[in-house]
């Protein structure tokens, strides 16, 4: 960015790009929590199953997961201004696409409606990677901070859509409830363009060193620089050879399971969670939209806890109690359907804390920069491949048995082992496959 730039917060951060970098984040999960709440009307209209209408949910997730290599290929040779850009104009153009029928187009029949998630799911993944590396690059020495309100921004997107989308559907139908968030785009998208300099023409090497991290950096930052490793620097070929690769190293594979696991529960209930608490908590569906947002709403409590929490506590003390809370949810609604609400808020600090577990364990057992986005690519590939298809999966379950009991129960075993590999993964160790001598 320019260095003329005006800084209108303290510490020098530049307020103009943080309010676009939020606004920008708060379109990076309400496309997709935004149909959960409808989906019931949106399965009917269309004639899915449970499965099928488990797919809308879960294709933007495979796009993390298959996109992501080839999104970051090519952050690596564009503006970043432009690619965020192109992200939010294809989330736009895909929240349009996916109603298309708004536009007296019917005869696409729900091929609009699939083909509008895709784009969604490029889109949003595209901003995934563009937003760490905006953070890193655009606010030295405030990268804790603007991570943690940046992720904050996202829950802020999906509990309005989660609690918003069923009254809107109601007094205008889900097509025009869907479209209608299509407007935090277009607004992110305006102000984004307007308020973000062209960025000057990009040297010819890819290989830029990674940015020194400043003495005393905490775990916040170490989290949002392991993330932003996924896309940006490489190490010296010398030290390279001195090390082996992230997938020969057990470490990576359990990691990959652990992240499975979270990402998995963690989209198969943002898919059903409404559908759920109206089986087995009898909320009604009017209501039931507004109740599963305390889920998505506690991830702002929890994004920012961590870092907080590894100042006084261990990293594995720091995960247990992530872990118990997590299990309360589908625990609580099995055991007392009626306490819901402490079950999803308890789970909502909990989702988004153990986020930022995973990626913190990213960064320290894997601390050098190509080791860094090796790990990452690996983690989110594997484990957004996964948590693709549990939305379809837990859809089909509650099809052969009638009822979301058995889906809660799955979800109650997967996070019982995820919090078994947690604890293992926590616990003391030096940074993985280090070459001899490194620290």
């Amino acid at each position: 960015m320019s260095a003329s730039r005006p800084r209108t917060f303290g510490g020098g951060v530049d307020g103009v790009l943080l309010v676009a970098v939020l606004l920008v984040a708060v379109n990076l999960r309400a496309p997709i929590t935004a149909l959960p709440p409808v989906v019931t009307d949106v399965a009917a209209e269309l004639g899915l199953t449970a499965a099928t209408a488990g797919l809308l949910t879960g294709i933007p997730v495979l796009c993390f997961a298959l996109a992501t290599p080839a999104v970051a290929g090519l952050l690596g040779r564009s503006s970043l201004r432009t690619a965020i850009a192109v992200a939010l104009a294809l989330i736009l153009a895909g929240t349009l696409l996916r109603s298309l029928d708004l536009f007296g187009v019917a005869a696409l029949g729900h091929g609009g409606t699939f083909a509008g998630t895709v784009l969604i799911g490029l889109g949003i993944t595209t901003a995934n990677l563009g937003l760490p590396m905006i953070a890193q690059r655009d606010f030295p020495g405030h990268v804790s901070t603007v991570t943690g309100l940046y992720t904050a921004a996202i829950n802020v997107g999906t509990v309005a859509t989660t609690a918003l989308t069923a009254p809107l559907a109601d007094a205008v139908g889900w097509r025009w409830a869907l479209v209608s968030w299509g407007v935090l785009a277009l607004v992110a998208l305006v102000w984004w363009w307007r308020s973000v300099p062209a960025e000057p023409p990009r040297p010819a090497r890819a290989d830029r060193p990674a940015p020194a991290r400043r003495p005393g950096a905490d775990t916040a930052d170490r989290v949002a620089e392991g993330m932003a490793q996924g896309v940006t620097g490489t190490e010296p070929e010398a030290a390279a050879r001195r090390e082996r690769h992230v997938l020969a190293t057990p470490f990576t594979w359990a990691l990959c399971a652990m992240f499975a696991l979270q990402s998995s529960s963690f989209y198969a209930l943002t898919a059903w969670l409404p559908l759920i608490l109206e089986d087995l908590a009898g909320i009604p569906r009017s209501a039931a939209g507004g109740a599963a947002s305390l889920f998505q709403g506690f991830a702002i409590v929890g994004g920012l806890a961590v870092p907080l929490a590894v100042r006084r506590l261990s990293l594995r003390t720091t995960f247990g109690g992530i872990a118990v809370l997590w299990l309360l949810l589908p625990a609580g609604l099995l055991l007392d359907p009626g306490a819901w609400a402490v079950w999803a808020s308890a789970a909502g600090v909990a989702q988004a804390a153990n986020f930022v577990v995973v990626f913190t364990l990213v960064a320290q057992r894997f601390p050098t920069v190509r080791r860094g986005r090796q790990a990452s690519a690996t983690v989110q590939s594997v484990g957004y491949s996964f948590a693709a298809v549990a939305p379809t999966a837990v859809g089909a379950l509650q099809t052969a048995t009638g009822t979301w009991t058995a889906p809660v129960a799955v979800v109650l075993v997967a996070l019982v082992v995820m919090a078994v590999v947690g604890l293992v993964l926590t616990g003391p160790g030096r940074p993985t496959g280090a070459a001899p001598g490194r620290p």
